[in-house]
């Protein structure tokens, strides 16, 4: 069996962009990540997603991907699409980003229900399933008249997911995109997206599995959040005695010992927050009974909400928090993300992974400090540029 590497770099920087940010309000246009610098740090662009269902890959929103017209103010070429060009939408956008940026590697996700996954990785299905998804995203052939191979230089299997009975199936499909993936191009890069256990994954051979892809994405995040009834923190680095809840080094070393070389783990990092109501106000909040509030809400707005009187930080875990005496907020802020980017670059990881590039501040604040950190391998940016005025205005408790 051939073990496959990623290829040498100190740590990449990858983050995920939503398709969905096109009905953000306002909406978000991958132009932004050229105006605000993103794009030029980026080492790997993972587009999510691509549809996964009924036995096949398709396109998951034809509107947003490829109908959309763009005018020169948010194009990333500052040209207007022609109003007879068959190609047009985000799949165009990637195009013209990938032109002006060379070096950016964009990967295609492909996300779906577990019951989809389940079945198209039945013996029966399997190879029909994996020859739609490189036809269309690898060979480019996105829809009648347009064929535009080049935009994706891989694919990213988000299954959510695959259990005990699935195990089998999980590795022979990455075996059969591994080999129909080289057949097309040996460079395409093919990664994962994991859980923060491999126990989520129940019966999958880690070590099998980490020498068929080059990146293992761990979604380290959501160790705590509003389904609880106890605040915590969202993405603690380091485990917190005062509360058995994970974290992201625990998250790591799990999948190390499960056979996964840490040059092919990255380690997730959260653009977004949630929040409690009603909270206790024993400790600034901390872990205190409250209300969760359903649903998250992206950085550049907990940003808003920063006041030197409700802003805190756990000198351990690096993690802030929001507390005004009634509502609770935990998220990652430039800090917190530079501390992470930081650790991943010292302990020789594959790389960080962001979810997701639209929720960080307009002049990308937060992807800023990451990058800083994963170069210079330094806790705390000294450039201007990754040194946010936001940092000092929060206190320990």
């Amino acid at each position: 069996m051939r073990a496959y590497a990623v290829e040498a770099h100190p740590s990449l920087l990858v983050g995920y962009f939503g398709q969905w940010s096109i009905d953000n309000d306002p909406p978000y246009y991958l132009k932004q990540l050229v105006t605000n610098g993103s794009a030029a740090r980026l080492d790997q662009l993972n587009y999510s997603q691509a549809s996964v269902a009924g036995g096949r890959c398709s396109i998951a929103n034809p509107k947003a991907d490829l109908q959309t017209f763009y005018h020169r103010k948010n194009s990333v070429n500052a040209t207007a699409d022609t109003p007879d060009a068959p190609f047009r939408g985000y799949f165009h956008q990637l195009k013209e980003l990938k032109r002006r940026y060379p070096h950016l590697k964009i990967l295609i996700s492909l996300e779906g229900a577990a019951t989809g996954f389940a079945a198209d990785a039945q013996p029966e299905d399997r190879r029909a399933f994996v020859t739609s998804c490189v036809d269309i995203f690898l060979r480019g052939h996105f829809a009648p008249g347009i064929t535009e191979p080049g935009i994706f230089d891989g694919i990213d299997v988000d299954w959510e997911y695959p259990q005990q009975q699935d195990a089998d199936n999980f590795r022979q499909l990455l075996q059969e995109f591994r080999r129909q993936m080289d057949a097309v191009h040996p460079g395409f890069r093919l990664s994962i997206a994991v859980g923060p256990s491999p126990r989520m994954e129940p019966g999958t051979d880690f070590a099998v599995i980490a020498s068929l892809v080059d990146q293992v994405g761990v979604m380290n995040y959501d160790y705590n959040g509003p389904w609880s009834s106890t605040t915590g923190f969202l993405a603690p680095l380091y485990p917190d005695p005062r509360r058995q809840s994970g974290s992201i080094e625990g998250s790591i070393t799990a999948y190390e010992t499960a056979g996964v070389p840490r040059q092919k783990l990255l380690m997730g990092l959260p653009f977004y927050g949630y929040e409690w109501t009603g909270v206790n106000a024993a400790d600034h909040g901390l872990f205190q009974t409250g209300h969760g509030v359903e649903g998250d809400r992206p950085y550049r707005y907990i940003r808003s909400l920063v006041r030197p009187s409700s802003a805190y930080r756990d000198p351990q875990t690096r993690e802030p928090w929001l507390f005004d005496g009634m509502n609770f907020w935990t998220y990652d802020d430039a800090t917190s993300v530079s501390y992470k980017a930081s650790y991943a670059a010292q302990h020789h990881l594959g790389g960080v992974m962001i979810w997701e590039l639209s929720e960080d501040t307009a002049q990308g604040e937060l992807l800023r400090a990451a990058d800083c950190a994963l170069r210079h391998r330094a806790v705390s940016c000294r450039c201007s540029q990754c040194n946010p005025s936001i940092q000092n205005r929060i206190k320990s408790p």
